[in-house]
């Protein structure tokens, strides 16, 4: 008898059970959509962060001044990092992580009219077979992302052309009437080239008035054969918090839980100290601040902004429901008037109701919950240019949020429910 009364009301109120799934649907897909986003905009925010350069600096140990574990500052002092150590960088624990770095050596060179500049060698497209056997380009092309070419080309290491070719900074080759095709002639402190310029790049800094040059070329000009003198890396990395601060100080003062959380969560203090540790000796790896902390920030105000959104969304849908439901129980009034005065509890009347409404609710949530990770999707691939992934966690965070929402919009009519007297409805009043 129950629920023959169940889906005798779906039927005969199908318009207003509509509604109520549809009301529920569109809180189901908001919510949907703004958590799945919200569960994977971590990892989107910093692929876009990557265009803006490396978030990890290693440099030598002796050439650091260490104001604590993780915070170095200090220019080189004589001591270099070993070329030969760079494929290690991508056998770390977090290797998968890690999506480009490259390493830098800066010389100091003469040019013809007897001023100096800066020749930084670096890799460009650098091909390499790290020690696991992956094969990867790694290099400034990408990690200079935002660099605008003015003139000429990225220098290509992988081409066969002449090997001593340079690229130079908008300054310097306006200063030095230097256009792709020139020759630029340098005299380091063990050897001269003369190099041919392949483009001319435009940073918005320093690096402006600097020659770049391949890596090999530079050590050449200071007799400093396998040598660089730091390494930016650019790594994929999760916001700093209470934890990851106090590991930085000091990972030995981290309990063993604490310490393993730490070690199993992509922080860029542990990835700093996985580097530091396991892949390049007499070494200091630490996170660049701006980049670190831009990424928490901006992720923090991403989140809250999804959340904001979720719980409006979610008030309005109970506002609807509580509209919806009460009109309802007043056009049903005669019939639960009926009801109570042929013996029917109160609980068994709002049971009656409650799962009627729960039964729409599961519908409009089951629709809602696909609609909105479609939704994520067009918010993907509109801002991030990529798929959302589906997170599990997402299905019972939503189910939860549509009982506790259908809930709170049922509980007017059940309280006008409970007030009901069948002999006031039964005789029109």
């Amino acid at each position: 008898m129950f629920f023959r009364m169940i889906r005798g009301t779906l039927f005969r109120q199908w318009k207003k059970m509509l509604m109520i799934a549809f009301t529920i649907a569109l809180g189901a897909s908001l919510a949907s959509a703004m958590l799945s986003v919200m569960f994977d905009v971590g990892d989107k925010v910093n692929q876009e962060l990557k265009a803006y350069g490396a978030n990890i600096k290693v440099v030598p140990k002796e050439s650091s001044v260490i104001s604590d574990l993780y915070e170095v500052e200090g220019g080189s002092t004589g001591a270099y990092l070993r070329e030969d150590e760079l494929g290690k960088i991508k056998t770390i624990f977090w290797a998968p992580n890690i999506v480009d770095y490259a390493p830098f050596l800066t010389v100091s060179a003469d040019l013809d009219d007897g001023s100096s500049v800066d020749v930084v060698g670096t890799w460009f497209n650098h091909h390499i077979v790290v020690p696991s056997g992956e094969e990867l380009d790694a290099g400034v092309v990408s990690l200079r992302s935002w660099w605008e070419l003015t003139d000429g080309s990225w220098l290509d290491e992988q081409s066969s052309g002449d090997p001593d070719r340079a690229m130079v900074g908008a300054d310097l080759a306006k200063e030095q009437g230097l256009s792709a095709g020139s020759k630029l002639r340098v005299k380091g402190s063990s050897g001269e080239k003369t190099l041919t310029v392949v483009g001319v790049f435009d940073a918005g800094g320093e690096e402006d008035m600097a020659v770049y040059v391949p890596l090999d070329t530079a050590q050449a000009l200071a007799d400093l054969d396998g040598c660089v003198d730091s390494i930016e890396v650019s790594a994929l990395t999760t916001p700093e918090n209470e934890l990851s601060e106090r590991a930085a100080k000091d990972p030995t003062s981290l309990s063993i839980k604490d310490q393993e959380a730490w070690e199993c969560t992509a922080y860029a203090s542990a990835i700093c100290y996985q580097i530091q540790e396991d892949a390049i000796s007499d070494s200091v790896a630490s996170p660049v601040r701006q980049v670190a902390d831009s990424e928490g920030a901006i992720l923090e105000k991403t989140q809250l902004l999804m959340i904001l959104i979720t719980i409006l969304s979610l008030i309005g849908a109970a506002l609807g429901i509580c509209n919806l439901v009460t009109a309802s129980v007043m056009e049903r009034s005669q019939e639960i008037g009926l009801m109570k005065a042929i013996g029917a509890h109160n609980s068994a009347v709002s049971l009656l109701v409650l799962t009627e409404i729960f039964i729409t609710a599961v519908i409009g949530g089951i629709a809602g919950f696909f609609a909105g990770f479609g939704f994520a999707q067009i918010i993907g691939h509109s801002v991030f240019d990529s798929a959302i992934d589906m997170r599990p966690m997402v299905i019972p965070i939503v189910a939860v949020l549509v009982a506790v929402v259908t809930l709170i919009g049922c509980i007017p009519a059940i309280r006008m429910l409970l007030r009901l007297r069948p002999t006031e409805v039964l005789h029109g009043r």
